[in-house]
Parts: C-alpha cells; structure tokens; sequence
C-alpha cells in the first residue's frame, strides 16, 4: 500500500507542478484575493465579450425568479443524508488548481484508512462551484464550448487549455508521483471511493449564459446542454456555497481546494 506520509510529501510535487508549500501558501492566498478581480477585470475590459448586466440578468428578479432559472435537482437536501461518516469533510473547489482539488480528497481517504477508518466509513464531498464547474462535464462540452480556454484549465499531459475533462477517466500516466507512481485521483476513481461530487447550478446558469451570448446561441439550449453533459453522479445544488453550508449542518469539517 502507498505510504500516507509519501503521499503527503508528495502530492505538491506532482508532475505539473513546480512549487515549494511557501509558495503554495502564497498562492493559495493570492488566488483567493486575485480570481474575483480577475474575473470583474475582464468583463469591464471586454474580454468576456459581455457587459456587467449581462452576466447580472440571469440571476436578476425580472421576468423570471433566480429559482425559475435554476435547474430543478429535485429535494437537493436529500443528497446530504448519506452524510454519516466518522469523519466527515467538504472540500471547496472554486477554479481550476491543478490537481488539489482531487488530490485531498484522496489523501483524506488514504491517511484516515492508515489511522484505523476504512473508505467507507468516512463521509467525503467535493463542491465544484465557480471556475471549478467545468470539471462537472463530459468531454463533448470541453471541445464544444473551449472549456479549457474559458475557465483557464490545462490538460496536465499537454500543459495547454484542455480539450477533455482531464479528470474523468484519466489517461494512464496522467497522475504520476515521483517515486510513488501513479494516483487515482480521477473523479470516477473518487466516486468509487464513495466521494460525492456536487456543482454550483447558480454558477452553470452564469456561465452557460455568457457562453451563450458570446456564440450567438440562445441561453435556455446551452444550458439544456450542460446539464445534458453532466458526468455520472455529479449532482447540481442551487449554488455552490448552498452546499457548503449544508454539508456543515451535517458536520463536515471545511476544507478549501483551490
């Protein structure tokens, strides 16, 4: 079996990445200040080919309610009465961080199965909310809608903007630690660990919108489609902090990925 302090010694140098825990911190804390600016910044510039109303009108109160324009996922607080692991955490996932997201989920499982709890006896859920949504999709919307380039996420083999959902079904060699080997630390690999994977719906809406008018597309089909393309198990909640705050109720302790 992988030793746990390896894997804890090791995940920050994985593959594509290049960086001392110094430096992660700094960056952790930099990406939390910089992600929104970014973001705003580009829209007020044009990038975003949309005005600040544009992205506010599918949320806004007008002709439509926020919970008419949201996907209905049924009673989303049904998903969180699986919750009743020894231990039990929520990992927020707001953008795209190269593989935190899905590594710390693994290394949860791995170090609490090395101090005496089984998989299956832990209680694990992964929010995917923000620019972090792209990952709740099959591979047909990356290539569709340039996912990669939209949400700036890279494919770990090309190191450019990916065309494929990288974490779901990864290709073997994709996740390989140095000395260690090779991670499952794909979505599937997780699910099957009994991680639960949730998505920002609030956030689908937005996106999907944007997407939308920058291709000259109707917003209503475009998000049809992405809801169509949601990967297996991946349930939509009515937003991403929605769910942290759930999953708290219910005791996981907060974690956040990227």
């Amino acid at each position: 079996m992988i030793s746990v302090i390896s894997i804890l010694v090791f995940v920050p140098y994985l593959k594509f990445f290049i960086s001392s825990p110094k430096q992660i911190t700094m960056q952790d804390k930099n990406n939390r200040h910089t992600s929104r600016r970014n973001f705003l910044g580009a829209l007020a510039t044009g990038t975003a080919a949309v005005s600040m109303a544009s992205i506010a009108a599918p949320l806004s109160a007008g002709a439509k309610t926020i919970s008419e324009k949201l996907h209905d996922p049924g009673n989303p607080d049904e998903l969180f009465k699986n919750i009743k692991g020894k231990h039990k955490v929520v990992f927020d996932a707001t953008q795209p961080h190269g593989v935190y997201p899905f590594a710390w989920p693994r290394v949860f499982l791995l170090t609490n199965a090395a101090t005496g709890t089984p998989e299956k006896d832990n209680s694990v859920v992964v929010v995917l909310r923000h620019n972090a949504i792209p990952y709740a999709f099959e591979e047909r919307l990356w290539t569709k809608y340039k996912f990669g380039e939209l949400f700036k996420a890279d494919d770990p083999a090309t190191k450019t903007h990916s065309l494929r959902n990288p974490f779901w079904k990864p290709n073997k060699g994709d996740f390989i630690i140095p000395g260690i080997g090779e991670v499952a630390i794909g979505i599937n690999e997780l699910q099957e660990s009994g991680v639960m994977f949730l998505v920002c719906d609030a956030a689908i809406t937005v996106y999907s919108a944007v997407v939308a008018q920058q291709m000259n597309m109707d917003a209503a089909e475009v998000k049809k489609d992405w809801i169509a393309g949601l990967l297996p198990n991946i349930h939509p909640v009515p937003s991403g902090v929605w769910a942290l705050g759930r999953a708290q109720e219910k005791g996981c302790a907060y974690i956040f990925a990227g």
